[in-house]
Order: structure tokens, then sequence, then C-alpha cells
């Protein structure tokens, strides 16, 4: 029975990572896209392949000519005039191809940006429950990877498809002339061409099988290498003597990189070995049988360089496509995860959803109504059953120990899940039938994490670059409590934020980043206001003077709040007591500590610290 669970994992486990769109449909995805956005690219792409298929033709044929002139004793001025000619062609078929070759990469890197910008608008617009789907994740980490640069997929198709028409149209040509040799030579050209593809393509899957298994060791070795540069740990190596131990693990895992590259190099070595032999026995074939017709007399010195060398090049024509076509696949496979990422499911309506009525006088009321929750990997839900009205203007707490449900509940409020049963209501209405970037726009919010982006303080607040109201950054920046500290910077509020992109970027405390974001949800103007311990960065007076300007500065606006500390939940007008996933108490602050109940006896506990912490430092 587990022997069959596994083989079930395995194949699920493939089925999701086999391609869902085959060779030829990607590259006429990308043909279409160049279509669309800039159709040089296909234009030059024939151009190109044109150009390089004569410039080999002219190759091939200068020298036989040459010496087909000499043989029949031309005079010396024709002689020159066919050295000139041929030299002409190559001259100008060089030259077109350069510039061809410049030209191109304006429109190839156009179609690039273009998937770029489409992948930056899925990622961001998604559904958020994407956004923590592994699945989601993988292919947008597979996508990003085949848009990086011009080595990758997204732009590189066009090389392999560009080589392709060239070793194809190469490849008809050169048959064509070598019609006349003997059918055996081609068959042996074929057959060993091919036998020499099949050894790449055993080499490439063992050296793949054996990549995967070198990509720990280079991930070990990278983390290694960057935390023994990192300058966060430079206190604790001195301290601890981290130094022998972070060499010791370096020079092991080298070690083993070591074998591996050796293995690979008597890989190669062997292969390379059989390549020889395969190309002695194709020049040894062609060379009897051409040899053969000069004795003959069926071809001159001159056609039997001719066909010695389109032999070559006949062989490369064949190689270049059966290479083209493996690259091709494998290009494919990139270009299938960009379109699978950009066609992934939407849980959510957007366009097609109605757009929330604004409400007269601004009264906004949220119902979650029999609401449970289960994240889509969990076995239980997270939250059970919770009926809660939180009224218009009204100030709601939400309290309780880590993993009672307080997040999981914001995002059900905030629209970032569905209920996994129940519905969660705004003024009476189903949130899921409304576009839910229209049903976002209703709220502000102030976070966990820091979400300050390199630029200036006032775009952060303002989140725009354009029309930025200066005089409501102001006060928004003064109301969270920053004004001092950015009027005290040279640049103010054009102060340039993260020292990543910007060398005189100043950096902000925890704390202060924390008012920034404040800031940011008062410009936003929002009639809901959500806070999901944003002060958890401040020490307990910093955080009841934020919550006190707050408290003024929301009047008016439904506001929800989630805090740890239960005494700064003082001015709210409702608190409610989370517990294993429901509402366990629920009243105002002096009630609950009326009660006696869990409340109570958290914030005792709370407050026992507090008066031991605030002991010990007077002592």
């Amino acid at each position: 029975m587990e022997r069959m669970k596994e083989k079930s994992k395995i194949k699920e486990k493939k089925e999701k990572e086999k391609a869902k769109y085959g060779m030829w449909s990607n590259s006429c995805y990308m043909v279409g896209h160049a279509w669309r956005g800039c159709r040089s690219v296909l234009l030059l792409i024939g151009v190109m392949a044109g150009l390089e298929v004569a410039k080999s033709l002219l190759q091939l044929f200068v020298v036989p000519a040459i010496l087909g002139r000499i043989e029949a004793a031309v005079p010396l001025t024709k002689l020159v005039g066919t050295i000139l000619l041929f030299t002409l062609g190559l001259i100008v078929t060089g030259a077109l191809s350069a510039y061809v070759a410049q030209n191109q990469l304006y429109g190839r890197i156009t179609v690039r940006s273009n998937i770029i910008r489409d992948l930056h608008d899925k990622v961001n617009l998604t559904s958020y429950p994407n956004t923590e789907e592994q699945e989601f994740i993988n292919l947008r980490e597979k996508a990003v990877r085949a848009t990086n640069s011009n080595q990758e997929a997204s732009e590189a198709v066009w090389h392999t498809l560009e080589s392709l028409i060239k070793n194809i149209l190469g490849f008809v040509i050169y048959l064509c002339l070598l019609v006349r040799v003997d059918m055996v030579v081609i068959a042996v050209t074929l057959l060993t061409t091919f036998a020499g593809y099949g050894l790449t393509l055993m080499l490439n899957g063992q050296m793949y099988k054996l990549e995967k298994e070198q990509l720990p060791i280079y991930h070990r070795l990278g983390y290694i290498s960057g935390r023994s540069q990192d300058s966060s740990i430079a206190k604790d190596v001195r301290i601890f003597d981290m130094k022998d131990w972070l060499t010791g693990l370096y020079e092991k895992f080298l070690r083993r990189l070591k074998k591996f590259l050796l293995y690979k190099g008597r890989t190669y070595l062997g292969k390379n070995i059989l390549d020889v032999m395969l190309n002695f026995l194709r020049g040894g074939v062609a060379y009897f049988y051409l040899v053969r017709m000069v004795l003959g007399g069926s071809i001159g010195a001159a056609e039997f360089l001719l066909y010695f060398s389109a032999i070559n090049g006949f062989t490369s024509w064949v190689e270049g496509i059966l290479a083209g076509m493996a690259e091709l696949h494998k290009q494919s496979l990139d270009i299938s995860r960009i379109r699978e990422l950009l066609e992934y499911k939407e849980p959510f309506l957007f366009e097609e959803g109605e757009n929330p009525e604004p409400v007269e006088g601004g009264a906004y009321e949220i119902e979650l109504q029999n609401v449970s929750f289960r994240y889509p990997s969990a076995e239980q839900d997270t939250i059970h059953h919770v009926n809660l009205k939180i009224g218009n203007g009204e100030k709601l707490a939400v309290v309780g120990l880590n993993g009672a449900g307080k997040t999981p509940l914001i995002k059900l409020i905030c629209g970032f899940f569905d209920p996994t049963e129940g519905r969660v209501l705004l003024n009476g209405e189903d949130i899921r039938k409304f576009n839910r970037r229209s049903y976002y726009r209703h709220f502000a919010a102030v976070f966990q994490g820091s979400s300050l982006i390199a630029g200036s303080i006032a775009e952060n607040v303002a989140q725009t670059d354009e029309d930025i109201d200066s005089e409501r950054v102001v006060d928004c920046i003064e109301k969270a409590g920053l004004k001092q500290k950015i009027e005290a910077l040279p640049e103010k509020y054009d102060t340039k934020l993260s020292r990543e992109v910007y060398e005189e970027a100043v950096e902000l405390s925890g704390g202060e980043s924390q008012r920034l974001m404040l800031a940011r949800a008062l410009y936003k103007k929002a009639p809901i206001i959500v806070l999901d311990e944003p002060t958890a960065a401040l020490d307990p007076l910093a955080e009841s003077d934020m919550y006190k300007r707050y408290n003024e500065m929301t009047g008016g606006c439904t506001s929800v709040y989630i805090s740890h500390r239960l005494a700064s939940t003082r001015f709210c007008d409702r608190i409610i007591l989370l517990d294993g996933g429901g509402i366990r108490e629920e009243g105002t602050h002096e009630s609950l500590l009326a009660a006696g109940g869990e409340y109570a006896r958290l914030f005792e506990i709370q407050s026992q610290y507090y008066r031991e912490g605030g002991a010990e430092n007077a002592g």
C-alpha cells in the first residue's frame, strides 16, 4: 500500500512538472507576441538566415571556382575578376549580417520587455491566495528566470528559430548539391551525424543528473561564502572563533565538488574520442568515393574539393537542425511556464465583478456570517464558525495568543482570502461578487512587516511619483509623529530610502518605518482602517503614543486593530479575544477585566511583567 502511494505521488509530481504546452504551440505563441509587439523581429530572422546561407555558399564555392578557373587556364583578368567577385560577395554578406544582427537586438528586447511587463502585471495584480500557492510561486520563479537576460528562453528563442531556418535551408541546398555523389556517402554522413548527436544527448542526460546532484553543493558553497563575507555576523565570527568552522565546511564541500568535476572531465574526454572516430569514418568514406570519382574521370580536382567541403557542410547543417530542435524543446519548457503563469486561474473576480458603490456619508459596515477558514495545504480550520459584525465608525480590537487566528481573520476582512465556509459582507453584500481591486480601495492598512520601497519619503507616503499632494504628505507625517525626524534631514521629504539603490539614502529604524507606513495609510483616506500588529517594533511607551495618535486620526472610520499588548486597546469601542480560531470573549477593556476571564488573566500577566521590569530598572 505504501509503495502504491509513493508511486502515485511520483506520478502526480511528474504530471505537475510536465509542460502544459508543446514546442510548436510555444513557438507560435512567441511568433504571435512578436507580430503584436514588434514585427521586425520576424522579418529580420528570415533575412539573417538567408544571409548566413548565402555566405556559407560563397565560402563553399570560392576555392573550387578559383581552382576551376586555374585548371581551365583562363586569362589572369578573368581569374582576378572571379576572386574579386567572391570577395565582394563575402564582404557584402558579412557586412549585411553584422548590420542585421545589430538591429535585431532592439526588437527582441522589446518583445522580452513586453513579456516581463505582462508577468509583472500578473504577479502584482493576481488574487492574493495565488501569492501563497506553492505552484504559483514555483511558476513565478521559473518565469522570472526565463526572462531575466537575453540568454534566456524569452529572447534566445529567436536565435534558435533563426538557426533552425538557416540550417534547414542549408540542408536542402547542400542535399541538392550532393545528389550527384553516391548515396552511400550521404547515408554514412547522416548515420554518423545522428550517432554523434545521440551521444551528445546521452551525455547531456548524464550531465543533467550530475548537475542536479551538484546543485546542493553549489548552494552550500555559495551560502558559506556569502555568510563568511556578511558583515552582520562579523562580531559572532570573532567572539565564537567561527573562522575554522566555516573554512572547514567550505573545504569539505569543495572536495565533493572536485570529485564531480573530475568525473565530468573524464566523461567529456570519452565523448570527444568517439566524436573523432565518427568524423574519421565519415571523412574516410567520403574520400574513398570522391577519389574513385576523380580517378574514373567523372569529376575534376575543383569538383572534388567542392563535394568534400559540401559533405562537411552538410554534416554541420544536420547537426544544426538536431541541436536547434533540442534547444527549442528546452526553451519551450521555459516559455510554457511563462504562459502557464500568465494564464494561472484567478479565484477572485476583477474587471468582470461589480464595483462597490460609494456610500453617502461614508458609512461602511463589515459582517462575518458563520465564517470558517482553512489554508489550502492545512488539515484543519484556522477560523471556526465566527459571527462578527463591525459597525460603521466602530473601533474594534482583536487580541489573543499566537496561533489564535488573528491574522487570518484580518485577511478575511480585507478580502485577501475568501472563507472556506460562510460569507464576508460589506454593507450587506457578499464581497465575492465585487471587483476585488475596487473592494481594496475602501481599505488602508499597516501590517507587521515593512513594505517601504527605494524612493523618496514623499513617494512612499503617496505611493506614487506623480501629482503628489505635498501639503497632505506633511500633514500625514506630522500626525504619525515623524515630522521632527524628517525635517531634520538635509533633503527633508525628498530624502531617499534604501541604500541598496541610493548611496545617499537614510535608513529608518523599525519604529520610524512603522510610523511612515501609518502616514501612508492616512494619506489614502480610506473609510476602513486595519492595523495588524504594526507596533511590534516599538517599546510600550512609543506604542501607546502611536495608538493615541491613531485614535485621534481615525475618527469616523471603521477601524480594526490587532495588538499583542492588551493595554494598548483601551481606546477601542469593543475588544474580542480569539482562542482556538473562535471568539472566546467580547466586550470593552473594563468589562473584560471585570469578568475575570482569559482576557483579565493575560492582562494581569503582562502588567506583572512590566511592573517587575520597571522595578528592576528602577533598582
